[in-house]
């Protein structure tokens, strides 16, 4: 008899076409895929929609969300803000799209775990917001965009104890990643914070009232063979996933 495996929904990014595909197609890295085969899950590509019935069908077809980072901004408009200068490009069918399923998901308690832009994205879902630009808008705030390679660490994070994410990665500190100019603001509803960095940057959150959800704003696919501990993050996370009902994919 085969071993039950949870079906991961990876939200994807778009590309037209052009110079690296002949035609539009949507992608994923390969470490996101990686990352979760070698925790135990099965991954599934996840593209984009603007039909909540195609969403919602999505959902009830997956057993856990893994909502990834991407080269854009979450637009200020999903947290009632006008953008600042400093805004980068922004996507807003994909913020659409990945909102609608993390609310989805959050009313199912299905487990989900947001990576760099997949955190800031489950936080304005909860009702939160972002900084818009750390350097425009935190006053002696470091740099968080690192120009090595993301398989290089860039500074510590401090893990708050009494949190999902200290149970796992049983450490009060630990050396990350850093690719982001943006940030949590204000917490949403239903989180709590679970890292921070050493100037006070928000590096982590996670839900109080749900089975599993947590982000973290660094990127541990990239990290795992350097730092065990990454892995342990992964397979928490596929094993939180229930077994959804069975559903004819017909």
């Amino acid at each position: 008899m085969i071993k039950w495996q949870p079906l991961i929904g990876i939200t994807s990014d778009y590309h037209k076409g052009g110079d690296i595909f002949k035609g539009p197609a949507y992608f994923i890295g390969k470490n996101y895929i990686s990352a979760v085969r070698e925790a135990g899950g099965i991954p599934i590509v996840l593209p984009y929609s603007s039909d909540r019935k195609l969403v919602e069908s999505l959902a009830e077809r997956i057993d856990g969300i893994l909502i990834t980072g991407g080269n854009f901004d979450i637009n200020p408009v999903f947290y009632g803000e006008d953008p600042i200068d400093e805004i980068g490009e922004l996507n807003n069918k994909r913020t659409t799209f990945e909102m609608e399923i993390a609310r989805i998901a959050l009313g199912r308690d299905m487990s989900v775990l947001g990576i760099c832009g997949g955190e800031q994205l489950l936080n304005v879902a909860g009702g939160g917001s972002l900084y818009q630009d750390i350097k425009a808008q935190v006053r002696g705030a470091s740099s968080h965009q690192q120009k090595m390679s993301k398989s290089e660490t860039h500074h510590s994070v401090i893990i708050e104890t009494d949190t999902k994410l200290h149970s796992i990665l049983e450490c009060e500190t630990i050396e990350v990643n850093s690719t982001h100019h943006q940030s949590i603001r204000k917490i949403g509803k239903g989180f709590i914070l679970n890292a921070k960095a050493p100037d006070g940057i928000v590096e982590g959150i996670e839900s109080d009232s749900h089975r599993f959800v947590l982000g973290v704003q660094w990127h541990p696919e990239f990290l795992c063979q350097k730092e065990k501990r990454f892995k342990r993050l992964f397979k928490a996370f596929v094993k939180s996933c229930k077994k959804r009902p069975e559903i004819s994919w017909i």
